[in-house]
This record gives C-alpha cells, sequence and structure tokens, in this order.
C-alpha cells in the first residue's frame, strides 16, 4: 500500500521560510511554479445578493495531469467577515458533503485518510487573520479531476454615496510578520497577476424589494440584464478575460435604498427548539437619521491622530495620494484642535513629540515633513506606534481621532484589533485599506471595535473623498447612551446575538441579529427601540416589524447572526487567554458544528470513504499560487515573512539557481541590485500638482486666504488682474478668500466631498471678520472669474 509520511508532511504544511543572514538568498518557488503543472484549472463563482446580504458559491475545478498522486495546497483571501457555511467535494458521481469539527480532530483526520491511501479535503481558517484560508486536497491520483464547491455569506457595506460594496478578494500579497509576534505566519506562495495560471468566471444575481438602479465595478462587466419590469431583479457577469491584477469589487445601487427593515428567518426543523439553529432568528437594520441643526455644528475640537503607512509597497502613487489627503486633511481641521501625524514601517517616526494645538505654524511644519514623505521605511509594522500613541495621556475635552492609512499587509491582525479594542474607550478609530489585497479583517476590524469607519480605495478610487466623509465623521459629535430595547408578546423571548452597538454616524447602517425563542401567532409583531443621545439631545429610532417568517431566505440569517456570536466569543477568549477561559472555546466549536459555520477553532473536513481502492505512490505537494501586486522576492531574514516556498515530495524544496541580492528594506522584501540602481537612476517626474490642490495649499489654517501672486496664479489670473478687480473698502484677506470660494463652487462642484469642509472652515472666517461688502466682493469675484454663485451658496 502507498502512503505518506505524515509527520513531514504536517512539517512541510507549517514550513516557515529559511532564514538568510547575508546577501546571497536562494529563489524559490516562482521559476517552479512556471515549469510545473497547476492542478486548479479554473474558479467559478455565482454571487446571490439579496437587498443587503451576499451568497457567494465559488467552485474550484482541478485536474491531475501528471503521472504521481498530488496534494494541491491553495491559499486565498476571502471576506474577513464572511460566514463559510458548505463546503464539498465532487469526484466522478460521487458527492461528499464536509463537516465542521474541531480544528485538531479536523487535521489529524486528515492525515490518517492520506496516510492510509484515502481522498480528503480540508478547508480552515487562518490563525493570525480571519480573511485568509486554506484548502487543501489530498491524494488526487493521476488523471482524476474534483471540484470544489465552498459557500458563504456576508453583509454588503454601505459606501458614502448609499452603493452597496461586495468584494471579492482575488489578490493576496505576502502579510508581513514582525519578529517576537506570535504565530507562524500565514503561508502563501504568490505569483505576479500576469502568471496566475488559472482562469475566473464571475456572474452576480441581484434582488431586492426596491428597484436596482444600477451595478458599478472596477473591472469589466457585460451589460445589467434586468429579469423583470420592475427593475427589481437583475444579473451581471465579468466580461471574458478577467486579469487578477485586481479584486472584484462591484457596486450595488437601489433606488430608495437604506430603509430600516427587519428580516425574521424561520428555525431548522430538524435542529432542536430552543437552540439557534432552531429557533426563529431576526436581522434589523437601522439607519439613523440625525437632526440637521445638531449636524450643521460641527465639533471645533479633539485631537486627530494620523497613522500613515510608509512600507515599501506603499511606494509611487499610493504615497502620492497619501500625502494629497494628508494636505486636505490639515487644511480642513477646525481651530482649537490638537494633532499629530505619525508614519511607520518597520521603525516609526512623529513629527511631534506629543499632539499640538493647531495652528498656522504646527500646521506648516506639519506639510513640510509631509511633503518630504516616502514610502521607504520597510516592513508593515504597525502595532508599535500605535502602542505609542494610546501610551500618551488624553488631552482634556480634546477626544481622541485616529486615522490610519495602510495596505494592511500585517500577519498579526488579531494583535493589532485586540490592541484597539483594549483603547476603545479612550479614542475613535477610523481604517482606510490602500490598494489591492488590503486586508478587511484588519481594516475593518480596527473601525469596529474603535467605534469608527473603515473604507477601501482600490483601483482609480480617489482617497481624498473616502477621507474627508470620515473626517466629517470624526466631527460630529460622539453618540452615547446607546441603547436597543425589544417590545415583543409575552411568550416570545429575545436573545441578542450581535455585539453592542458603541458607534452611530448619520446615514450609516447598525445591524442587529437577535434570536427569538418561544410561540407567537402568525399576525403577531414586534417592535425594536434604538436610544440614544447626540449632542445633549436625547433621540429614538422605532421599527414595528412582523413576527411571521420570511419565505425562502434559507439559513442565511442564522448563519450571520451565528458568525457574529462566534467572532465575538473568539475575542473574549483572547481577552481571556493565559486566565480561566470558562468554556469560552467550547462554545465557539460546539456554536460553529452546530450552524455549520467555521470559525477560528474549527475546520471543514471531509473524507472520500466510498473509494476503496487505495491510492499508491509517494504524494507530491503542489502549493496553488495566488496573484499578488508586487515583485516577489523573498525574505532578507530580518523577520518571518509570510511568503512560502513551494513543497515537493517529503521535504525536498526545488529552488533555481542563486542570485545575488542588494539588502534595502521594501516590506521586507530584499530587491535585486540592479533593479534598486535602476530605481535610484530613474527618479519619476513629479506630475503637475492639480489645480485644487494648489489652490487648498495656500489656505491658511484659520480658513482664510492671502493676497498674493501663488493665489492669482491658481485661480489662472495674473497679479495684475486680481488685484485691480478688488473693491475698494475689501480687506485683501477677504477678496482672496472670496474668490477662492467662487472658484471653488464654479470650477471644481465635482469634487465637492473633498473641499466641503475647508470650505465651511473659510465662510466661517469670514462671518467672523464683519466684512462691510461682501456682496460687492461675490459680485466682483463672478465677474473677474468668469462664475455666477450666489452669495448663499458660499455659506455667506
Amino acid at each position: 500500500m502507498g502512503s505518506v509520511n505524515t509527520t513531514t508532511r504536517k512539517k512541510n504544511c507549517s514550513q516557515q521560510l529559511p532564514v538568510h543572514t547575508g546577501t546571497m538568498v536562494n529563489s524559490c518557488g516562482l521559476l517552479t511554479l512556471q515549469r510545473e503543472p497547476v492542478p486548479l484549472k479554473s474558479i467559478e463563482v455565482e454571487l446571490e445578493v439579496r437587498d443587503h446580504v451576499a451568497t457567494v458559491v465559488s467552485t474550484l475545478n482541478y485536474e491531475n495531469k501528471e503521472d504521481k498522486p498530488l496534494e494541491a495546497v491553495f491559499v486565498f483571501p476571502l471576506p474577513g467577515d464572511a460566514a463559510v457555511c458548505h463546503f464539498s467535494a465532487q469526484i466522478g458521481q460521487t458527492q461528499i458533503v464536509a463537516e465542521v469539527k474541531e480544528k485538531q480532530k479536523a487535521r489529524e483526520e486528515y492525515d490518517d485518510a492520506l496516510s492510509s491511501g484515502q481522498q480528503a479535503f480540508l478547508l480552515e481558517e487562518s490563525d493570525e487573520s480571519p480573511d485568509i484560508f486554506s484548502l487543501h486536497v489530498g491524494s488526487l491520483p493521476p488523471g482524476e479531476s474534483a471540484s470544489i464547491r465552498l459557500e458563504y455569506v456576508t453583509e454588503l457595506a454601505v459606501q458614502a454615496d448609499d452603493g452597496l460594496r461586495f468584494c471579492l478578494p482575488a489578490v493576496l500579497n505576502p502579510r508581513y510578520q514582525p519578529q517576537g509576534s506570535e504565530g507562524a505566519g500565514v503561508q502563501v506562495t504568490s505569483v505576479p497577476a500576469s502568471l496566475v495560471p488559472y482562469s475566473l468566471s464571475f456572474s452576480a444575481r441581484v434582488s431586492s424589494p426596491r428597484p436596482v438602479s444600477k451595478v458599478e465595478s472596477n473591472c469589466s462587466l457585460d451589460p445589467l440584464q434586468y429579469l423583470n419590469t420592475d427593475q427589481t431583479q437583475a444579473t451581471v457577469k465579468l466580461a471574458a478575460g478577467h486579469k487578477f491584477d485586481r479584486d472584484v469589487e462591484l457596486l450595488i445601487y437601489y433606488k430608495d435604498a437604506h430603509q430600516p427593515t427587519a428580516v425574521v428567518e424561520a428555525g431548522q426543523a430538524s435542529a432542536e427548539p430552543g437552540s439557534l439553529m432552531g429557533d426563529p432568528v431576526v436581522m434589523v437594520s437601522l439607519y439613523p437619521e440625525f437632526p440637521q441643526s445638531v449636524m450643521s455644528s460641527m465639533a471645533s475640537c479633539g485631537e486627530f491622530v494620523l497613522l500613515m503607512d510608509r512600507s515599501g509597497s506603499m511606494s509611487n502613487t499610493r504615497i502620492r495620494s497619501a500625502k494629497d489627503t494628508l494636505l486636505l486633511l490639515l487644511k480642513s481641521l477646525p481651530m482649537g484642535c490638537y494633532f499629530n501625524i505619525y508614519s511607520f514601517g518597520s521603525r516609526y517616526e512623529h513629527i511631534f513629540p506629543k499632539s499640538v494645538e493647531y495652528s498656522q505654524q504646527t500646521m506648516e511644519e506639519a506639510l513640510k515633513k509631509v511633503e518630504q514623505m516616502e514610502a521607504d521605511l520597510g516592513g508593515t509594522e504597525i502595532l508599535e506606534p500605535l502602542k505609542h500613541i494610546y501610551s500618551q495621556p488624553c488631552i482634556q475635552n480634546q477626544p481622541r481621532q485616529l486615522f490610519v492609512f495602510t495596505d494592511g499587509e500585517v500577519g498579526n491582525t488579531k494583535e493589532v484589533i485586540d490592541l484597539v479594542k483594549k483603547n476603545s474607550g479612550s479614542h475613535r478609530c477610523f481604517s482606510f485599506g490602500i490598494g489591492e489585497g488590503a486586508s478587511s479583517a484588519l481594516i475593518n476590524g480596527m473601525a469596529k471595535e474603535g467605534g469608527g469607519d473603515a473604507q477601501f480605495i482600490t483601483g482609480t478610487d480617489r482617497m481624498q473623498p473616502k477621507v474627508m466623509q470620515s473626517l466629517r465623521f470624526a466631527l460630529q459629535p460622539a453618540v452615547v447612551d446607546i441603547s436597543v430595547t425589544w417590545d415583543l408578546p409575552k411568550e416570545v423571548s429575545v436573545t441578542v446575538l450581535s455585539p453592542p452597538i458603541t458607534a452611530l454616524f448619520q446615514g450609516q447602517r447598525s445591524l442587529i441579529y437577535a434570536q427569538l425563542t418561544g410561540q407567537s401567532s402568525e399576525a403577531a409583531e414586534g417592535c425594536v427601540t434604538l436610544k440614544y443621545s447626540l449632542a445633549g439631545h436625547p433621540s429614538e429610532n422605532q421599527l414595528h416589524f412582523s413576527l411571521r417568517p420570511a419565505e425562502d431566505t434559507g439559513l442565511t440569517v442564522h448563519r450571520l447572526g451565528a458568525r457574529n456570536l462566534i467572532r465575538s466569543l473568539e475575542m473574549e477568549e483572547r481577552d481571556r487567554r493565559g486566565q480561566q477561559d470558562g468554556g469560552v472555546k467550547e462554545k465557539v466549536v460546539q456554536l460553529s458544528v452546530q450552524s455549520g459555520v467555521s470559525s477560528s477553532f474549527t475546520a471543514f473536513i471531509a473524507v472520500n470513504k466510498d473509494n476503496s481502492e487505495v491510492i499508491q505512490g509517494p504524494l507530491v505537494r503542489r502549493n496553488i499560487p495566488t496573484p499578488c501586486t508586487f515583485p516577489i522576492l523573498k525574505s532578507s531574514g530580518r523577520h518571518k515573512m509570510c511568503a512560502s516556498p513551494v513543497m515537493y515530495e517529503e521535504t525536498e524544496t526545488v529552488c533555481a539557481s542563486p542570485v545575488m541580492y542588494e539588502e534595502i528594506e521594501t516590506d521586507g522584501f530584499p530587491m535585486m541590485e540592479e533593479e534598486n540602481q535602476s530605481r535610484k537612476s530613474a527618479v519619476p517626474e513629479q506630475p503637475p500638482r492639480d489645480p485644487l490642490l494648489q489652490l487648498v495649499s495656500l489656505q491658511e489654517a484659520s480658513g482664510c486666504w492671502l493676497l498674493d501672486a501663488a493665489l492669482a496664479a491658481a485661480l489662472g489670473k495674473t497679479n495684475e488682474e486680481v488685484e485691480k478687480s478688488k473693491p475698494e473698502k475689501a480687506s485683501s484677506e477677504v477678496w482672496a478668500t472670496i474668490l477662492a470660494l467662487i472658484w471653488l463652487h464654479g470650477f471644481k462642484m465635482d469634487a465637492k466631498d473633498e473641499w466641503e469642509l475647508l470650505a465651511m472652515k473659510a465662510a466661517s472666517w469670514l462671518r467672523a471678520q464683519n466684512a462691510p461688502c461682501v456682496s460687492e466682493c461675490v459680485d466682483a469675484g463672478n465677474v473677474l472669474l468668469g462664475c455666477s454663485v450666489k452669495k448663499e451658496a458660499l455659506g455667506l
């Protein structure tokens, strides 16, 4: 009987990169992957969106064209908040549906099956980050094919323009694992996007009670096809020939979107009444609307700490865009607040020793430093600067607002999120994932635990409008005293499955999942009330809903509810680490097995027990590559990297010939000497500055502009033209500021999201001047600039 040496297999499965301390590195993996056949041939993804919930079914088709039995290992990204709820394998006519089991038991069962010549399939979530999964397809005999089907459900995030965002992560960049951090790192085998050896097909079906107005994407789509006359159902497909250089992002827009709703889903008939799967579960979506009077009074205080990723993978357009964004942010801050800017790579820097009061002098000093920033600080080590920020005492009456900009390629995601949670009482955290492959688990997790908001900036998205939306949220008074109360028939009790709501923002959705235990009549109604206090005003939102279960939702709501509860319990288990854990891990395993939703303590395992033929010969391991968006270069040994060499029979590692490297730090990758030299010699020319940013850069911290040649040039006029048109009684600053506002309203309305806050600051500066001739200045300014902007539109 052929067998595999399971001890060796286990060792290979978590093998770290060899550590190199000199300048000679063996280049492993990539060349071999181009030479050797890859058993994964194609991936088919079907997406079904119902209102704001997505069900995703992925089919992975494998074929062994070699003359030896294979084990194929595929490490790939999924959305960090997905509830993976089904995993099965089809071999010929045989379908094997996987079961959820405790992770170590599942691994042992997989190894035992392989060593006895059986086929087995294992799917598990990474210990370090819930947005990375590994799939082991074991013992695929020569000439045999297998189709693997996995299914997950997830909620879609609401964007600033009311679109719902779905992201199919395709890009998985190697994750940086800081020295001394817990865990072995995530094993990733990567190839540049252009070399991905398998194809992707993707189709989506969208349905909602309200009409679907449009679907947009960062990838080419075939035209939207409506399935009915009221346009509440539609299908869309990815155009053929998708290149794996980006995640697939869909933005779905409904007419009259975002009405509060409650969906009750019936329990599973076969499950025990009183259990999570046996009882009905309700999903409540609330969209709090705040009074306009409160919304227009933006806070004029706060401590704004901006934390900028300057690791090597932030180079070129990412760092340029980040610097432009910092300029807008700094110009939009209110007088009277405090601020500081940190930047990080494998070390961190800060502009001021501690947060300073915002003034013309401190703003200018910060902008000079921002202008000099480059992506030159090495790896993505975010934990240390966060610890330093949190160790600084808070400033009285200046609530701390933390803005984190990163491409999110870290290996210690859970440690970072736990640190944000531990400090959630003293700040709000707003996070921005930059570029393809940014970890959704990290970006969403930091914002969720920090009571802030998360944004993703991919492809050609402009970073500025998304960041300014978050600044508007940060300037909103914090919502406090949030409580949720339920009014249900007396025979029905409620168990809330989601963590308590800790943050509310205007127009943002809050989701609550709850289990409803007990019998009620068909006509029974329930009511949920959200109460909160905003700037001293008590408010409440109420939603009445029918307890009659919705039809044909399957078990989607139950699985999302179970996923919420599992994530909360996993966090509780990490908080208790080293103490008596009170059986939290056992609770997670039990809930995961019962609901069929994976967790960090469980895995899906399937063994083909029908196959009577024992698979002969030693297994060859093939690591299936995932696309990444920058050169694959191996670690310099300064820290554990999370890219993995490809493993073959037993412990043989196939390597290309050694290559000479010069060590420079870019995210833990040493770069080849000649590539480094060519980069040094070919410094890219700075593109001409955007006219909007040119004007913004001239604004003073107080909100006004000065009348000088630079302003005239930014307005497209000569100094003489601008001076000559000035009304006699107007001061030069009032005239300059009104001209700048007219230019913004006359020529840059399409970018209003980006300049609205700094324009509000300018208008309030003008009102404070009590200038005698504002109307005259507005008329003269319109004539000079060829505009027709009304004084009221300028907020004067």
